[in-house]
């Protein structure tokens, strides 16, 4: 059964400026007018990748994490990947011609959720030392949003349960597909339960932290200077296929032009 979890209806945020002359220098400067502002609330949407679902121990370590951006002033969704129709990618190129996938399935609203969120949250429990095959899956179906860079400027960070080993390396991963995406990573927690109870329930108060280190860096911005050579460098080798595209991917590539991402 999908997630319908209604939200609240989004404040957006107005600022209205004046425009007032320097006298020293005859240059325009834009006043801000705080008495005027009204704030946008944040919104951060974690993809969840555990067959097991609501039973997921991975999906509490991912909960504890919303919980604690919601602390810190977010909205909050849930999406549990296996409750949704996501057809494997054949490498039709389909999407790169036309940006729509040949499938109809559940993606295309996923991929919106994700682009209406100001944060991502990625989960996946481990499985023979990588993340389950249900997110892989969806993340060879981003490869569209990859190449022409739909989240960048976003914010996100990854959780990973393995009962002995793999859980920094799946993290490591998933952090590295945020990378991808244009996503800057705020951080990370793999927990390794070696099968006893209570561990999972000893790692909330660091989940919780990241949480709201996620609703601090879309708030206030966040900074890391190693992830943010690696998505330039991504997205100077993307720049090719944008421009192949061009003549069939206009609007794609005028917005590309417009960031000045491909000078």
């Amino acid at each position: 059964m999908k997630d319908h979890t209604i939200l609240p209806v989004r404040a957006v945020t107005i600022v209205f400026f004046s425009i007032r002359k320097s006298p020293a220098t005859g240059i325009n400067r834009r006043t801000h007018n705080p008495v005027q502002e009204i704030h946008r609330a944040m919104k951060i949407l974690a993809i969840h990748g555990s067959p097991r679902t609501i039973r997921s121990t991975t999906r509490r370590l991912a909960v504890w994490v919303l919980e604690g951006a919601r602390e810190a002033g977010a909205e909050t969704e849930m999406v549990d990947l296996c409750d949704y129709r996501v057809t494997p990618c054949t490498d039709c190129e389909g999407c790169r011609m036309t940006g729509t996938c040949v499938y109809d399935d559940d993606v295309p609203a996923l991929v919106a959720r994700m682009k209406e969120a100001d944060g991502i949250v990625f989960g996946s429990p481990v499985y023979i030392d990588n993340v389950t095959g249900q997110i892989k899956i969806f993340f060879d179906r981003l490869a569209d949003a990859i190449h022409y860079q739909i989240l960048t400027g976003k914010y996100g960070c990854a959780v990973a349960v393995t009962e002995e080993s793999g859980g920094d390396e799946v993290v490591a991963y998933l952090n590295h597909v945020l990378n991808y995406l244009g996503v800057i990573s705020v951080g990370g927690i793999g927990i390794a339960t070696r099968g006893k109870d209570g561990v999972i329930d000893r790692a909330e108060p660091e989940a919780r932290a990241l949480g709201k280190k996620l609703a601090g860096a879309i708030r206030h911005g966040f900074s890391d200077p190693k992830q943010e050579t690696e998505i330039t460098g991504n997205r100077a080798y993307f720049k090719s296929i944008v421009d192949a595209n061009r003549d069939f991917r206009t609007v794609e590539y005028e917005d590309w032009e417009k960031k000045g991402w491909l000078d």
